[in-house]
């Protein structure tokens, strides 16, 4: 049974609303959304989601598979799947848990809090220093901050910063570069790190700028 077998007879029990094999199942987060993901994760689909779409997915299969559609045996199995699509959701929707699912997708785990390390290359290891002092120096201007107006600059540089990390991991990924889209997919978790502080930062009452992690 391929892929979209799968996740059509697995929801179209939902359509139903009668019982369900528990043994069809999706193979993965994007068999659930067959409609806003229907060419499925890198290679075949692209990297970038259509939130709206996803959105409006994920609430018809919440929708369908609400515990309080079902009764006995089928209400628990209507938990699980709930809560399934849950996080499926949450994950495809936010890029950098995107990034780091399909990576897991293709036998690489990431820690949230993992960092740039043991580059391959010397002209790597350049790279990954070049990205280190620019994340120093953007969180130094934040620290540095005395209006709300240069916040607002520097949030609006950090999401085009987010913008090119997450076009540069649609091309990787599309690729097959998976250590290449390991490595973007740190990078992007630094320009992250930089818009919550950003999204952190307040002006305090004394004229100074206080920011908090």
């Amino acid at each position: 049974m391929n892929a979209n077998t799968s996740h059509l007879r697995f929801f179209s029990a939902f359509h139903r609303t009668t019982p369900y094999k528990e043994s069809i199942r999706p193979q993965n987060h994007y068999d659930l959304f067959p409609s806003s993901l229907s060419s499925g994760p890198p290679p075949d689909g692209s990297f970038h989601v259509d939130p709206s779409s996803l959105r409006r997915e994920f609430l018809q299969l919440q929708a369908r598979a609400h515990p309080d559609r079902h009764q006995g045996a089928d209400k628990a199995k209507a938990e699980a799947a709930s809560a399934r699509i849950n996080d499926a959701y949450k994950t495809i929707l936010n890029p950098l848990a995107r990034a780091r699912y399909l990576l897991s997708l293709r036998g690489v785990e990431m820690g949230e809090d993992e960092s740039i390390a043991g580059s391959p290359s010397a002209s790597e290891g350049v790279m990954d220093t070049s990205l280190l002092l620019d994340v120093m120096e953007v969180r130094e201007d934040i620290e540095a901050a005395q209006s709300r107006e240069e916040i607002e600059e520097m949030k609006a540089a950090n999401e085009e910063r987010k913008r090119s990390s997450e076009n540069s991991l649609d091309h990787l990924f599309r690729a097959g570069d998976i250590e290449g889209a390991r490595r973007e997919t740190v990078r992007l978790g630094y320009w992250v790190n930089v818009g919550t502080a950003l999204d952190n930062w307040e002006k305090v009452g004394d004229g100074r700028v206080s920011e908090h992690d």
